[in-house]
């Protein structure tokens, strides 16, 4: 995927070469000194966590409060005012903007390219918390959004709107901000597919330098913590629908070889190359998706989800602005355990699906992948709280079953309410296998970017280093669960916010280098004509 060639008189007058500072050793390609410095990095935290998991733990616990504690503001503060960019982006001049030139043409049909961003997304989260999150904010696991009365129906509302809200716009608006940066900047501008081009326009060649390779370690270290909670938490979730479907230990060893697997696949997918892995993949859980989705809401209360499904669209349209206020808020305590948190994931993902839907994008209007990955992501995450949480809501109200009873563990909620719905057996199975599947693109396009950033920006680079970073991937969740031990969910939320926080200062950095690359490439093309 090369930058179109009409675009060539566009191109920044750089004397940076892609790949000038590489060292080629034992099979690698690799950048120095990102590399060296993000797998050293990396691997510190993974022997001092070994050696003392419980000192590990405390230490990210103590990181999380502070984090929290000192910059709540500043993770809601940025998530709206990224949002907000991403709208001036789709309804402004610049949405015009091809990514790739003018003749650029798309690399994947549409829905491929939906599926692909879809899927190595938010897929693997939304197993998790399709039916824990709603359960959990109308039961008061641990506090209700804007402070609602538990167990009423007006807390049954919120609890799928303040869901929704974590999972929709406000969430995909870090992914897309980095995306169109990347795109633009690489396709457009000829630069390497790399974290640190994105801000040539602001501190030129110096991106190559000291600058650039403490951008792209940031980013580096970001993506594999976000990453690895989000494989810590598939691994959490199999192992418990394997123990509750057939009594298998439900444990750190079972946690252990449920990522040991999972990783062994990772590396036959990076074998296969993003058409013939991460692609295919992704449309099986299309498929798998939609199958299980169809399933719930077929044999669930199909009439009051058919009617919940459009009352959700205007609760969320009702509450997005109070929920994404930081200021005297009476459900503070809730919002620093769940919105912030969730922030501070989506941003630690974004330098990885950014990157990763600019990788698939070329071809499309700025617009259109602004639109498309804010809306229809959306859309589909209130359809998926919608068939999942309101049915799980429905038999807590209606005590059914064991969630009737609250959240007795967030990695078993899915499988119980599944437990009071016909087949149990063979939709759990099928949910499993979908986890699984999530879990495999999730680490194989994380790999992927990864790799990429390390190796400078090279597009093509040898098998091993991807499956390098696909086995660190999990070597990093498999010590985050061991050290948290029973708190094994509080430490991965704890490296993810930790890891998260310098990232966020970049995100807003790059939004002024974007709109200023943007700005100057569109002077010139109204000069031209």
């Amino acid at each position: 995927m090369k930058p179109n060639s009409n675009s060539r008189k566009h191109h920044y007058e750089s004397q940076y070469n892609i790949g000038q500072d590489n060292i080629q050793k034992f099979g690698f390609d690799v950048h120095n000194p990102v590399f060296a410095i993000s797998a050293l990095l990396i691997l510190s935290f993974v022997a001092i966590t070994l050696f003392n998991p419980e000192l590990a733990n405390q230490s990210l616990s103590a990181s999380k409060a502070w984090c929290i504690k000192h910059f709540d503001w500043f993770f809601m503060g940025t998530a709206n005012f990224l949002l907000l960019f991403c709208l001036f982006l789709s309804i402004s001049p610049f949405g015009r903007i091809r990514l790739g030139g003018d003749n650029a043409t798309t690399d994947f049909s549409t829905l491929s390219w939906l599926a692909m961003l879809f899927a190595s997304g938010v897929g693997i989260g939304l197993m998790f918390w399709g039916v824990a999150e709603p359960i959990a904010y109308y039961s008061n696991w641990a506090g209700t959004p804007l402070n609602v009365t538990p167990n009423a129906p007006e807390a049954a509302k919120l609890a799928i709107t303040a869901s929704v809200y974590h999972w929709g716009l406000h969430g995909w608006a870090f992914f897309i901000i980095v995306a169109v940066a990347l795109a633009f900047f690489h396709y457009n501008k000829g630069l390497p597919l790399t974290i640190r081009s994105i801000f040539y326009p602001l501190i030129g060649d110096r991106c190559w330098g000291w600058p650039g390779h403490l951008i792209d370690i940031s980013a580096v270290v970001a993506t594999l913590f976000g990453l690895a909670t989000s494989l810590g938490l598939g691994a959490t979730q199999a192992t418990s629908g394997l123990h509750y479907l057939f009594n298998v230990p439900d444990g750190f060893i079972t946690q252990l070889f449920v990522i040991v697997t999972i990783s062994a696949i990772t590396t036959l997918s990076v074998k296969r190359g993003l058409q013939g892995g991460i692609k295919l993949l992704s449309n099986i859980n299309m498929f798998l998706a939609l199958l299980l989705l169809g399933f719930v809401f077929l044999v669930g209360p199909s009439s009051l989800l058919l009617k919940s499904f459009f009352n959700n669209i205007v609760h969320y349209a009702n509450n997005i602005i109070p929920l994404s206020n930081w200021l005297d808020r009476s459900d503070e305590k809730w919002m620093h355990a769940w919105t912030v948190f969730y922030w501070a994931w989506w941003i630690s993902w974004s330098p990885f699906v950014g990157m990763f839907i600019a990788r698939i994008s070329r071809g499309r209007t700025i617009r259109e992948l602004t639109i498309a990955a804010l809306f229809v992501p959306t859309m589909v995450v209130i359809l998926w709280f919608t068939v999942f949480g309101n049915t799980a809501l429905y038999q807590a109200q209606q005590d059914i079953g064991e969630l009737s009873n609250g959240i007795s563990s967030v990695s078993l909620a899915m499988f119980q309410m599944l437990e009071n719905l016909p087949f149990n057996s063979i939709s759990s199975g099928i949910g499993i296998i979908l986890l699984l599947i999530f879990f495999i693109t999730s680490s194989d396009s994380g790999a992927l970017v990864i790799d990429t950033i390390t190796a400078g920006g090279k597009l093509e680079t040898p098998v091993p280093q991807r499956i390098f970073w696909a086995l660190l991937q999990g070597l990093i969740a498999c010590v985050l669960l061991y050290g948290g031990g029973a708190m094994a969910l509080n430490a991965l939320q704890a490296a993810t916010i930790t890891a998260a926080l310098p990232f966020t200062l970049i995100l807003l950095i790059m939004c002024l280098s974007i709109y200023k690359g943007l700005r100057d490439y569109s002077k010139n093309n109204s000069d031209k004509d």
